[in-house]
C-alpha cells in the first residue's frame, strides 16, 4: 500500500497546459473510455469482481488493481446519464517511468501545476519528504493528470483522465482525491508545514458536480450539445449553493445562457441579472444580457449592454462585434466604426475568422 504524509503543497503560477497531448505508452484506457455508456462498460467487465458506490448523483464503480489490465486500481465515475466523466488509476506501488519514453518525454515538455512534497513508505530511504509533481495535459475536450515522483528515476503514483467540466473534482485541492491518492489513513509528517491559505477547495462537492454537468451539456462534451440538461444542472448547483459569490454569479450567468439557448429569454433575462446583481459591471455578464435583449428585440437596452461592455473591456471582441450587430439598422455608421475596430483587434486571430468575414462583409454592404 501507498503511505503518504502530506502535505506542503506549493502552486506554480503557470497555467495548465494542454500541449503537448497526453500521448502515453504505459496504456491506461484499456477498461473504458471517457464518455462510454455505463451499460456498454459492465458488459466488458462482465464476470470482473466490481465494488459500485454513489458518486453525488452519480455511480462510482472500483475495479480491483489484481483484476485491472494495468496493475492499478481503477475507479471510474458516472454521471446521473450515466455516462463515464472520469477515471481514476492508483498505482498500488510507484511505477518505475524508465521502460515508457513517450510518457516521459511528454512530462519533460510540461510545466508542473502543483509542487508538494510526499513520505512514500516503498520509496523513501530517509527522513526527508519526496519532491512530487503533478503534471497536466490533455485535448480540446479532456484534462489528464500525472501525479509523479520527480526523482531519478521518475515514479508515477496515479493518473487521472477527466471531461474537462469535471477536473476540478480531481484535484489535490479536493480532500475526496487526496484521500483516494493516500490509500490509507494520511498523517501530516512532523516536518511538514500545514496547507497554505486557499490550499483546500471548500465548495459543495453536489454544487460542483451539477455545475460539472451542467457544463459538459453545455458545451457537449460527450456528443449532442443538450441546453435543457444544462439548464436543469446549473439550477441544481444554484439550489446547493456556493460559498463563493464568483462561483454563485457565474451558475446563473450559465443558467441564463442554457434558457437562452433553449429558446427561453425571458427566464434567461432574470439569471443573468441576477448574476449582475452578484458581480455588478462583469463584461461578460453585460454582453450576455445585451444578447438577451437583442432576442426580445429591446435594440435600445442591447446597446446599452453591449456599450458597458466594451466600455469596461475595449478589446472584448464578441462584444464588440455585438454592439456594431445591434447599431446596424439604428446607426450605421457608428456599426461600421464599431465593425472596423472589431476587425482590427482580431487581426491574425484565427478563432475570430468565420466571424471576421461576416463583419467585413457587413462593413462592404453599409458602406454602399
Amino acid at each position: 500500500m501507498l503511505t503518504v504524509f502530506l502535505l506542503a503543497a506549493c502552486a506554480t503560477s503557470s497555467p495548465p497546459s494542454k500541449l503537448p497531448p497526453s500521448a502515453t505508452d504505459l496504456m491506461l484506457l484499456k477498461s473504458a473510455k471517457l464518455c462510454d455508456a455505463k451499460k456498454t462498460v459492465l458488459e466488458r467487465q462482465a464476470g470482473v469482481r466490481l465494488r459500485r458506490e454513489i458518486w453525488g448523483t452519480g455511480e462510482e464503480i472500483r475495479i480491483p488493481s489484481d483484476r485491472s489490465p494495468t496493475g492499478s486500481e481503477e475507479a471510474l465515475f458516472f454521471d446521473q446519464e450515466d455516462q463515464l466523466v472520469g477515471l481514476l488509476f492508483v498505482f498500488p506501488a510507484p511505477v518505475d517511468l524508465t521502460p515508457y519514453p513517450v510518457l516521459r518525454e511528454t512530462l519533460g515538455k510540461l510545466k508542473p501545476t502543483l509542487e508538494f512534497y510526499l513520505n512514500i513508505g516503498q520509496v523513501s530511504v530517509k527522513d526527508s519528504l519526496d519532491p512530487s509533481a503533478l503534471y497536466d495535459t490533455g485535448d480540446a475536450t479532456t484534462t489528464v493528470r500525472y501525479l509523479v515522483l520527480t526523482g531519478s528515476p521518475p515514479m508515477l503514483l496515479a493518473s487521472s483522465f477527466t471531461v474537462d467540466p469535471y477536473a476540478k473534482l480531481m484535484s489535490p485541492y479536493r480532500a475526496e482525491f487526496l484521500a483516494r491518492i493516500e490509500r490509507s489513513h494520511a498523517k501530516v509528517a512532523p516536518s511538514a508545514k500545514t496547507s497554505g491559505k486557499g490550499s483546500t477547495d471548500r465548495e459543495p462537492f453536489a454544487a460542483l458536480q451539477q455545475f460539472a454537468r451542467g457544463e459538459a451539456a453545455h458545451f457537449g462534451s460527450c456528443g449532442a450539445k443538450d441546453h435543457v440538461r444544462a439548464a436543469d444542472a446549473y439550477g441544481k448547483a444554484i439550489t446547493v449553493g456556493f460559498s463563493d459569490k464568483l462561483w454563485l454569479a457565474e451558475a446563473h450567468h450559465k443558467l441564463g445562457l442554457a434558457q437562452l439557448a433553449s429558446g427561453k429569454p425571458e427566464p434567461a433575462r432574470a439569471a443573468i441579472e441576477k448574476a449582475l446583481a452578484i458581480r455588478p459591471n462583469t463584461a461578460e455578464f453585460l454582453n450576455s444580457l445585451g444578447t438577451v435583449y437583442a432576442k426580445l428585440s429591446d435594440r435600445t437596452r442591447a446597446v446599452a449592454m453591449f456599450e458597458r461592455a466594451v466600455t469596461l473591456r475595449p478589446n472584448y471582441v464578441v462584444a464588440r462585434f455585438n454592439l456594431a450587430e445591434a447599431y446596424e439598422q439604428v446607426n450605421p455608421r457608428r456599426a461600421i466604426a464599431e465593425y472596423e475596430t472589431y476587425l482590427a483587434l482580431v487581426e491574425g486571430i484565427a478563432e475570430e475568422k468565420g466571424r471576421a468575414a461576416l463583419a467585413q462583409q457587413r462593413v462592404e454592404l453599409l458602406k454602399r
